[in-house]
């Protein structure tokens, strides 16, 4: 499942999901338009694993859930806890990611 959160509520979805894969971005971000449409693909092949987009301007509760110092973040969760982070603009470095949790 591909959703961009609409409001400053990751904690909520981190902690009701067993697994929980988050691109952290911001719209004038060149490498995060790029990144997106690969993690949509990624969230396509895993569809029972929520794939979210957050706006690390907008929702900065959301973003101290994760190390977001350079963007696009990356960050894998796993039973409501932040299991391994990575900051990209490469497909590989992302697959390896998401393959640590599912």
């Amino acid at each position: 499942m591909f959703q961009e959160i609409e409001q400053d509520n990751l904690q909520e979805i981190v902690k009701s999901n067993d697994i929980v894969l988050v691109q952290f971005s911001a719209s004038w971000c060149g490498n995060c338009r790029i990144m997106k449409p690969k993690f949509k693909k990624l969230a396509s092949e895993n569809e029972n694993v929520p794939f979210l987009v957050v706006d690390a301007e907008k929702f900065p509760e959301s973003r101290k859930l994760a190390k977001v110092d350079n963007l696009p973040t990356f960050a894998a969760f796993k039973n409501g806890e932040l299991v391994n982070q990575t900051q990209t603009n490469k497909l590989e470095v992302l697959t390896e990611l998401v393959s640590e949790v599912i």
